[in-house]
């Protein structure tokens, strides 16, 4: 992995999922009623703290904001984060489990099986408070599973509307295609309207602008937010603002082991880049830079961390 650069100063807040992922990474074609040889691990995911997870690698200071079971999932999950120097403002709960995901990867793809758990238990109370502990954030940003999601919908919107009125920028990540589809595009644009920064993926833009090419799409989608990053795999990235340019960007060509939380880590130095000051094209470089980390190594969270020595921090 790339030697880790400075933190941003701002406090960055990041709401949403918390979850176990059970991981196999497949020798090959699943064979339906029958067996298929793969690499399993059990380790932390969630599109959230996965994200807040990339940040304190970076050295940014971020808090999680989510909710896990009373059970020995949640003590191993918020272990990981602590261990990584996320600050974790997490209610635990005895009557629901903490989330998990099966996640079959294979063929630079994933699919992934899901428990929401104790994800679904997010309120709109837990977020206020955490938002007035957090005196020193300067940005808010919210895994979309949270909107996708009737049981913790309220939750994520009052998250960006408690944010954009204590003067914080706030950004979404698109977080999936099938789900968007559910609740439908025009839904999903008018709960994320005016946020700071929308990021979704080549099939999630598709769901939310319709056919074109992915600078038309982020185009489009800067009449509902105000910068969009698209990313499109090994295509690489664009980014639009709302009345300039449109900026792209390669993405980093490596070896690819497992994709599982490449996005997130992509959305970790994006964001580590932009809320510390940088323009659209560094902070599109910084975004393929952890993507092309994530996709090296099995999971979704990062490893050791890089010291100035050349040897690595074991930091969980």
């Amino acid at each position: 992995m790339a030697s880790t650069g400075p933190g941003t100063g701002r406090r960055i807040l990041v709401v949403g999922d918390i979850v176990t992922d059970v991981l196999a990474v497949l020798a090959g074609p699943v064979a339906p009623g029958s067996d298929t040889s793969a690499e399993i691990r059990v380790t932390g995911g969630g599109q959230a703290a996965n994200t807040a997870a990339w940040l304190a690698w970076q050295g940014c200071p971020v808090t999680l904001v989510g909710e896990v079971g009373a059970d020995q999932a949640g003590t191993a999950r918020l272990a990981e984060l602590a261990a990584l120097g996320v600050r974790c403002v997490v209610r635990r709960h005895p009557d629901v489990p903490t989330g998990t995901v099966i996640v079959l990867a294979g063929n630079g793809e994933r699919t992934m099986v899901t428990q929401r758990g104790a994800n679904l238990r997010l309120s709109p109370g837990h977020v206020d408070a955490a938002l007035g502990a957090s005196v020193d954030a300067g940005h808010l940003h919210l895994s979309a599973y949270t909107l996708l999601d009737a049981g913790s919908r309220e939750a994520g919107r009052r998250a960006l509307a408690a944010a954009r009125g204590r003067g914080l920028t706030t950004s979404v990540d698109a977080a999936s295609a099938e789900p968007l589809r559910r609740v439908g595009a025009a839904a999903f644009l008018s709960w994320v309207r005016d946020a700071d920064l929308l990021l979704a993926n080549a099939d999630e833009a598709a769901v939310l602008a319709g056919p074109g090419s992915p600078a038309d799409r982020a185009r489009a989608l800067t009449e509902v937010a105000r910068h969009v990053v698209l990313k499109d795999g090994a295509a690489g990235a664009v980014w639009a603002e709302r009345g300039g340019a449109v900026v792209s960007a390669p993405a980093r060509r490596v070896p690819v082991r497992d994709v599982t939380g490449a996005g997130d880590a992509f959305a970790a130095g994006l964001l580590a880049a932009w809320v510390g000051g940088a323009g659209a094209a560094e902070a599109l470089d910084r975004a393929a830079e952890l993507g092309a980390a994530a996709v090296g190594i099995l999971g979704a969270r990062p490893g050791p961390r890089p010291t100035t020595d050349g040897s690595a921090e074991v930091t969980g």
